[in-house]
């Protein structure tokens, strides 16, 4: 009898030792494993930055940007400050104020827009440097003020489009809506040449730009005064929703700085 219950006290101790063994097994999956599944799955959900539609899309992005005060005195800004304010809406890209100069790089024509509205008639000026032999120095004039582009080609803009040493300094371009219009007025860029309306944008070098519409119907730029080209619109670009300034860029290095806007009587 003595050897049976020792028997029955041991089979208890090996029950219990299995039952306490099997309780304390590590789990093997990673700590905070459901934690991450969590946050990944709020990353892919989360919507991506949107930015305001082009005029005359119906497409849901937010058209919420409030124009400012149409420009009947002469405006002028230096970038000579910290933040870029309340005076622009950045529709996208890198830009910023450094040492006294908007900046940008890689905007893929996602400009900074001049909140304040452009008269019909106005002359507007800035300095332009491009830190690229590419050249390619590029504003809107008389555009929405939130447009961006849609799509790699830049053919949904509500602006004149003017580029200075485009297509890696092989054209320089006014153009109406779309810079790949095939009507584009433009002017082809040769390295040597002897007029300077046709020499490429030189990297590192501040442009003065001048751009005027005095007639309310055609748009002339100038580079360091001389004139680039000229485009007679037979439907010019006025009113709401053709009122703002925007600078702009693709992939180089930009910097935009001392802009000066002066209303003209017609």
């Amino acid at each position: 009898m003595a050897v049976v219950a020792w028997r029955a006290v041991q089979l208890r101790f090996l029950v219990f030792s299995l039952l306490f063994a099997g309780a304390c097994v590590p789990d093997d999956r990673p700590k905070g494993a459901a934690t991450s599944a969590s946050a990944t799955a709020k990353l892919v959900a989360a919507p991506e930055r949107r930015h305001p539609a082009p005029a005359g899309d119906s497409g849901s992005q937010p058209h919420n940007i409030v124009p400012g005060p149409v420009i009947e005195t002469p405006f002028a800004d230096n970038f000579d400050r910290a933040q870029l304010g309340a005076d622009w809406n950045v529709t996208g890209g890198n830009w910023a104020l450094r040492e006294g100069r908007l900046c940008v790089s890689g905007a893929h024509n996602h400009p900074a827009w001049l909140l304040r509205r452009l008269p019909v008639n106005a002359r507007i000026e800035f300095e332009a440097t491009s830190s690229s032999p590419e050249g390619d120095l590029k504003v809107e004039v008389w555009g929405d003020g939130m447009s961006a582009a849609t799509s790699t080609s830049y053919t949904n803009a509500t602006s004149y489009i003017i580029i200075f040493g485009g297509w890696k300094n092989t054209f320089h371009v006014l153009a109406r809506l779309d810079e790949h219009a095939p009507d584009r007025t433009e002017m082809r860029v040769e390295p040597g040449e002897t007029d300077p309306r046709a020499q490429p944008a030189l990297p590192d070098r501040a442009y003065r730009f001048k751009i005027e519409r005095s007639d309310g119907k055609t748009v002339r730029y100038f580079v360091d005064d001389i004139e680039i080209l000229s485009l007679k619109d037979p439907n010019p670009l006025l009113g709401d929703g053709h009122e703002h300034l925007g600078f702009n860029d693709w992939q180089v290095p930009v910097c935009f700085d001392n802009l000066t806007i002066t209303p003209l009587k017609s």
